[in-house]
């Protein structure tokens, strides 16, 4: 009996040990923060990944901007980060980023947003991580202030957005065309002789009349070329709408033009806008920025030679630009801005202008000897670096408004209807304002 009693102490001591030991070596994989129940990897609660986790970031980006060498660059420099670039067209992207914060589900990592989306996002903030807390502060001076002011609220406390690219506004033109109506073919000859807005409808007349063909093509890049000159555009600061005040004479600039047959009928993007473009039908592309040098050479691919750049009348203004958002639903907000400060950092937007055109956000790189000397034989050896970089530098801050792509889009549609079915434009803007209006009040 004295035996028995042992053994079954004996016993009951080794079941407590190994019991204990698993406790602890439970206990020692949960405090180190490794696997979750799914033997998954999990992050620490400051959004940092645990060392040596693999780190997936899903990035959705529009248009063509060359990013994909660029993330495999980063990738290979910092091989526990794999990232996914998602491209699609810019309006439906954004469409989607909207619905997906809204519903709390299916947002990226990261997400581009383009200039004139920005505002209506930052309305929605508490959809994003304020990058002022991943050290967006401390990388703002490497920006050009006017952009870097675009993605923050009134009072800078909170940065939804890392600049990216931004659309200084030149000048475009055909020497050919320029050449046949007597007008100066050297950039800076032609910049001299039409300077002012009037100086560039005394052009349209004599283009014209000497040639048969059009100042330009699209009544909205004459008008945009007006409208980005103005220090207040379609909103103030209080988001009240004085288009009135501000856009109306440009639109009625354009309209007159139009109504003299000085400019063409076709739209932005369209295959007749490209068609006209490869033919020389008209003598500028005004307005047009940095990124419109790809558009130029994908419409007219044989015509190199026949175009330059010159500045474009009465000062720049911007068209155009993007920034690089982190939405609230990432897991990964630290690795996601250490990924997004160092895509936007002086040295890679360099190496976007050299990939994909994308005009550098970053003043930084106006000194750069090598990117100065940047030119294109397609657009008759202009300086192109150097061109767009003095645009860069003399763009004002313009407050967007939240529902900026209402209006633009109206408006829009109001100088098409003036163009190609001859409607008055006066009826023409009253309809516009009266349809603005009416969506405004649904806001």
């Amino acid at each position: 009996m004295m035996k028995k009693w042992l053994m079954l102490i004996i016993f009951s001591f080794v079941v407590f040990s190994l019991v204990a030991c698993s406790d602890d070596s439970d206990s020692a994989s949960s405090d180190d923060g490794g696997d979750d129940s799914n033997g998954e990897s999990t992050s620490t609660d400051n959004g940092e990944a645990d060392s040596g986790e693999t780190v997936a970031l899903d990035f959705w980006i529009f248009g063509s901007t060359g990013y994909q060498e660029l993330v495999d660059e980063y990738m290979e420099e910092n091989p526990n980060v794999e990232i996914t670039i998602n491209e699609g067209e810019m309006n439906d992207m954004h469409n989607n980023l909207f619905t997906s914060i809204s519903a709390g589900s299916g947002a990226p990592d990261i997400a581009q947003i383009e200039i004139s989306q920005v505002e209506k996002f930052l309305e929605a903030s508490d959809q994003f991580y304020n990058l002022n807390d991943y050290g967006a502060n401390d990388v703002s001076g490497n920006f050009l202030d006017w952009k870097w002011a675009q993605a923050q609220n009134v009072d800078g406390s909170f940065q939804i957005g890392l600049p990216t690219d931004i659309g200084p506004t030149t000048m475009f033109y055909r020497t050919d065309v320029m050449e046949e109506a007597g007008l100066p073919t050297d950039r800076e000859e032609l910049a001299a002789e039409i300077d002012t807005w009037d100086a560039y409808y005394e052009a349209a007349k004599t283009v014209n009349a000497e040639t048969g063909k059009f100042i330009a093509d699209t009544p909205k890049l004459v008008f945009n070329a007006l409208r980005d000159q103005e220090d207040q555009q379609y909103f103030n600061e209080d988001n009240e709408l004085i288009i009135e005040e501000t856009v109306k004479e440009a639109y009625d600039y354009t309209t007159k033009m139009i109504q003299e047959g000085l400019v063409g009928q076709n739209e932005l993007w369209t295959p007749e806008w490209g068609t006209a473009m490869a033919e020389g039908t008209y003598a500028t592309l005004p307005g047009a920025p940095g990124w419109m040098v790809a558009n130029v050479k994908g419409n007219a691919p044989d015509a190199s030679g026949l175009w330059d750049i010159a500045s474009i009348p009465e000062g720049a203004g911007n068209w155009g630009g993007s920034f690089l958002t982190i939405p609230a639903e990432s897991e990964y907000p630290q690795e996601a801005f250490d990924f997004i400060s160092w895509l936007t950092a002086p040295e890679q937007q360099l190496r976007s202008f050299e990939i994909a055109g994308l005009f550098p956000s970053t003043p930084d790189v106006y000194e750069n000897e090598e990117f100065l000397a940047t030119s294109d034989e397609y657009f008759s050896g202009a300086p192109t670096a150097q061109i767009f970089a003095e645009a860069a530098q003399a763009v004002e801050t313009v407050h967007m408004g939240v529902n900026y792509a209402v209006v633009d889009t109206e408006l829009s549609t109001a100088l098409t209807n003036v163009a190609v079915d001859g409607a008055d434009p006066q009826d023409e803007w009253d309809a516009a304002v009266e349809r603005i209006n009416s969506q405004l009040e649904r806001q």
